[in-house]
C-alpha cells in the first residue's frame, strides 16, 4: 500500500502547484491591501480575505475530485455539461443581477444570497472540453482520410460549439469574455491538424480584420459603423482611455491612470505591503495588478509575471507528455485561458492593452473566475495523475507473459 501511495504522489505534478500556491498568496495579500486602502470600502478587510479563503478552498476540493476523474468520465460527462451550461447561460437573459446591470451594463451575473456568480467564467471550461471532445472524435473519424473538405467539417463542428456561446455572450454585453472565447477556439484550432492551406488564410483574415476595427474605432464614421451592430459607449471610452491614459483624469481615463501611476510609484522595490498612495477603481479584481506594482515593485511584479511564465510552461510540458489527444487539446484550451487572462488583465493594468474587465488567474477577488482557473488546474493535473506510469506498464506486460 506504501509503495501504491508514493507512486501516486509521483504523479502528482508539483511543477503546476508550486506556482500557483505562490500567486495565491499574492493573491490574498493584494485583497487585503486593496481593501484596507480603500477610501470608499467601510466593512472590514478581513473578512474579505477570508470569503477569497474560502473560494480558495473551493477550487482546491474541485481540484482534488477532477484531478481523480478518469477520462473515459470526463468523455461521457462533457456533452451535458456543455449543455448544461448553455441553459444556465440562457436563464442568466432573465434571472440577472438587477444591481450589477444598473452598474456596468451588463447582464451576466446571478446573484445568490451574499454571492455573484459569472456562469460565463465556468462556461469557459465548458467550452474547452466540447472543443476537445468535438476535435477529438472528428480525428478519429477522418485522420487518415483528411482533406481539406473534411477540415472543412471540422470547422463547422467547431463553430456549431461556438456560436450559441458568442450569440449568448454578446446579448450580456461581456465584450470581455467573448474575446477569452476567442483565443480558446484559436487555440485549439491551431492544434487541430487543420490544412496549412486553411490556417494561414484564416490567420489573415484575423489580421485584416484586427487592422480594420482599429481603424473603425480611430474615426467618428467608423464608430458610427461599430454602434450599430452593438459597441456600446463605455467601450469606446475604454478604447479613448488605452489611446490617451491621461486625457479625461477624472473621468473615463481616470482608472488607467491610476493603475498606471501607482505601479509607476512602486519603483524597483515597491512601497512596502499595506502602503497605497494612489486611489485605483476595482482594485480588488480587475485592477488588483497595480497594488503588487505599487506594494512590491518591479521585483514584485516580475516576480508575479515569471510564475506564471513557469505555469504556462509546466502546462506545455503536460500537453507535449500526455498519450490522451482528448486531454491534449483540454490542456491547449486551458493554456489559452490562462494565458489570455494574464496578457490582457498586466497588459490593461500597465496601459499597454484596452481595459475589458478580465481578472488576473489566482490572484483577482471573484468566485467564479478562480473556480474556473481552478478547475482548469484540477484537468491539467489529471492528466498526469491518470497517466499510467512507463514502469507500471513495463510490470503489467511481464506479468502477461
Amino acid at each position: 500500500m506504501n509503495k501504491n501511495i508514493f507512486r501516486n504522489d509521483n504523479r502528482i505534478d508539483y511543477g503546476v502547484i508550486l506556482p500557483v500556491f505562490i500567486l495565491c498568496l499574492f493573491g490574498l495579500a493584494a485583497v487585503y491591501v486593496a481593501y484596507d486602502q480603500s477610501p470608499i470600502f467601510t466593512g472590514n478587510p478581513a473578512i474579505e480575505v477570508w470569503r477569497q479563503v474560502l473560494w480558495y478552498v473551493i477550487g482546491i476540493v474541485a481540484v482534488v475530485i477532477i484531478m481523480h476523474m478518469k477520462s473515459k468520465w470526463l468523455w461521457k460527462l462533457t456533452p451535458f455539461i456543455y449543455g448544461l451550461g448553455l441553459i444556465v447561460m440562457g436563464l442568466l437573459l432573465k434571472f440577472y443581477d438587477q444591481a450589477t446591470f444598473e452598474a456596468t451594463g451588463s447582464r451576466n451575473w446571478f446573484r445568490l444570497g451574499g454571492f455573484s456568480v459569472q456562469p460565463a467564467e465556468l462556461m469557459k471550461i465548458a467550452v474547452i472540453l466540447m472543443l476537445a471532445l468535438v476535435v477529438t472524435k472528428h480525428n478519429a473519424t477522418y485522420r487518415k482520410v483528411a482533406t481539406l473538405k473534411t477540415d472543412g467539417l471540422l470547422i463547422a463542428k467547431m463553430l456549431a460549439v461556438m456560436l450559441p456561446v458568442i450569440v449568448l455572450i454578446m446579448l450580456q454585453d461581456d465584450f470581455g469574455s467573448m474575446l477569452v472565447f476567442l483565443a480558446i477556439f484559436g487555440g485549439i484550432f491551431l492544434m487541430s491538424g487543420i490544412s496549412w492551406e486553411i490556417i494561414v488564410p484564416t490567420v489573415v483574415v484575423m489580421l485584416l480584420l484586427g487592422v480594420t476595427m482599429i481603424f473603425l474605432v480611430l474615426s467618428d464614421t467608423g464608430r458610427e459603423i461599430l454602434s450599430k451592430f452593438g459597441f456600446s459607449a463605455y467601450q469606446f471610452a475604454r478604447i479613448d482611455a488605452w489611446i490617451d491614459p491621461f486625457h479625461d483624469m477624472q473621468g473615463s481615463s481616470m482608472q488607467v491612470a491610476n493603475s498606471m501611476m501607482a505601479i509607476g510609484s512602486g519603483g524597483m522595490l515597491g512601497k512596502g505591503f499595506n502602503v497605497s498612495d494612489v486611489y485605483v477603481q476595482v482594485r480588488e479584481s480587475d485592477m488588483i495588478f497595480s497594488v503588487i506594482g505599487e506594494n512590491f515593485g518591479f521585483v514584485g511584479s516580475t516576480l508575479v509575471i515569471l510564475l506564471y511564465f513557469v505555469l504556462i510552461y509546466r502546462m506545455i510540458r503536460v500537453c507535449f507528455d500526455t498519450n490522451n489527444e482528448f486531454y491534449a487539446y483540454i490542456a491547449t484550451g486551458i493554456i489559452m485561458m490562462i494565458l489570455f487572462h494574464v496578457f490582457e488583465n498586466i497588459g490593461a493594468n500597465i496601459g499597454l492593452l484596452p481595459l475589458t474587465g478580465i481578472p488576473l488567474p489566482f490572484i483577482s477577488q471573484g468566485g467564479s473566475a478562480l473556480l474556473s482557473n481552478m478547475i482548469g488546474i484540477g484537468l491539467i493535473l489529471s492528466m498526469r495523475y491518470q497517466a499510467t506510469p512507463e514502469v507500471e506498464m513495463n510490470e503489467k506486460r511481464k506479468r502477461n507473459r
